[in-house]
């Protein structure tokens, strides 16, 4: 798609680097001379809006319970009006890109920034403002003491520029882009569709392995957990607690100051399809490390489980080198003589263990598993060398599955990443789509088809680490 596109005629140097060249006939303004700060109250009435960072301004009744673990007050007369087409701005979280133009009425925290916004065309100030180009403006234009808690300065805001293209053109562009976005979005259904088939195979293989053993005329018995059923004869039923070579620890319970080089710190969104991924993670420094390695020293083949916010999440530790955890992950470090890390791993991902970590979460500003309710889950096992057997025949049932998951995974990132750069490169004019524009297909009118997403909290891993040991201040004031 992009093949098809050309620069712009003739450019002008918009005297901002990151910016560049713009073509020559758009407007180069500051977001303060387009925008006027609004600060209304006393609606409480109208519709409750969220700002996320994945989806802009969306209402939030529309957000599930693992989406929004934000309190909301009784009494919201306090909370902003938003008018449909405003500007508005989490100020905590805009340098990660939490902000977009209201669809509807509403209302909003009092925490967040309103601005009436003066750009013709709404779609098209969306899809600018939220794009790759311009959440680093937002970012630089926000400080603090700690990275998890930049706050936007307004004066630093609105010296952001803004390219503005004709009225009509705006328009075009805006057409351009959805039918791009449509063709992407049905392209990336297609391989999420494929990758929930081959995971459903996959969990086909655990579950039967983890609850029945290989033996297909192994005679069986009642667990006694509805959700096991029966299980082979010669298994025992046991608790977690039993199998423990240590008690079940969690990472501090404080909010650690970040760096930019040190120690990786994990919490529970470096567990990422049923692995540890380190890529995406934050640093702490060697002494704090050193102190939170105290409490939880995370070692190869412990287990570590989602207890706050995404509950659930099991992944089990591959690496040697040392890292710390925070509070919403759970720290399990197997009997090795009784179960097996590997096989503990399969066994707390099937779905009746799943099953009985659900039921034992309590729900407060969001869902959360104890440290005394972990131990309780129940667990079929088998003797260790069958143990062994049945994990050598999971991962070599599933290897090709996890082959087969791994290349839609990064076709899909490739994908995303392709939209990405194609509308931050069209919305700032490096790319001409008038031309391509005037020959799209006329289309109906359609809601975008949902994609299966990573729930991206409204409340950062900072609110779930703070809620796990009572209310953070974001989760009081930033609904």
């Amino acid at each position: 798609m992009v093949t098809e596109l050309k620069p712009y005629p003739a450019y002008k140097d918009s005297g901002v680097p990151w910016l560049g060249q713009v073509p020559e006939h758009w407007e180069l303004r500051s977001l303060g001379s387009i925008t006027s700060t609004i600060s209304h109250h006393g609606r409480p009435d109208l519709p409750l809006l969220s700002v996320v960072r994945e989806k802009g301004v969306i209402p939030r009744s529309t957000m599930s319970d693992e989406e929004n673990h934000n309190f909301v007050p009784d009494d919201l007369s306090n909370y902003k009006i938003v008018r449909e087409g405003n500007l508005v701005v989490n100020k905590m979280k805009a340098w990660q890109g939490s902000l977009g133009i209201a669809p509807m009425d509403g209302i909003v925290s009092p925490a967040y920034f309103v601005f009436d916004i003066r750009i013709g065309d709404r779609q098209f100030a969306q899809t600018l403002l939220r794009s790759k180009v311009y959440i680093p403006f937002f970012a630089q234009a926000s400080d603090g003491v700690r990275i998890g808690q930049w706050e936007l300065s307004v004066v630093g805001m609105k010296r952001i520029p803004v390219v503005v293209p004709p009225l009509s053109e705006q328009a075009v562009i805006v057409r351009y882009l959805d039918h791009a976005d449509r063709k992407v979005r049905h392209v990336i259904r297609a391989r999420q569709q494929l990758i929930k088939l081959l995971t459903e195979q996959k969990q086909a293989v655990i579950q039967h392995a983890v609850t029945r053993g290989l033996d297909c005329d192994v005679r069986l018995k009642p667990s006694g957990v509805p959700w096991l059923g029966d299980i082979p004869e010669h298994w025992e039923v046991r608790r977690l607690k039993s199998l423990l070579g240590a008690r079940i620890t969690d990472g501090p319970h404080v909010t650690p100051t970040f760096v930019s080089d040190g120690v990786p710190f994990l919490s529970v969104d470096g567990i990422q399809n049923g692995d540890l991924v380190f890529e995406t993670c934050r640093y702490v420094s060697p002494e704090d490390h050193a102190e939170f390695r105290k409490k939880t020293s995370p070692h190869r083949d412990d287990i570590l489980l989602g207890k706050a916010a995404s509950t659930g999440k099991i992944a089990r530790v591959k690496v040697d080198f040392e890292f710390s955890i925070w509070s919403p992950l759970g720290l399990i470090r197997p009997d090795q003589f009784q179960v097996v890390s590997p096989f503990l791993e399969y066994a707390l991902k099937d779905f009746s263990s799943q099953a009985q970590i659900e039921t034992l979460c309590t729900l407060n500003t969001q869902k959360n598993i104890s440290m005394d309710d972990i131990p309780r889950v129940l667990l079929p096992l088998p003797p260790i060398a069958e143990q062994l057997a049945i994990v050598h025949h999971i991962e070599d049932a599933t290897t090709n599955l996890d082959l087969a998951i791994d290349a839609a995974r990064r076709e899909i990132d490739l994908l995303r990443e392709y939209r990405t750069r194609l509308i931050a490169d069209v919305v700032t004019g490096k790319l001409d789509v008038r031309d391509a524009a005037a020959h799209l297909p006329d289309e109906p009118e359609e809601q975008p088809e949902p994609l299966d997403e990573e729930p991206v909290a409204e409340t950062s891993d900072l609110d779930a680490a703070e809620s796990d040991g009572g209310q953070s201040e974001d989760e009081s004031r930033d609904a």
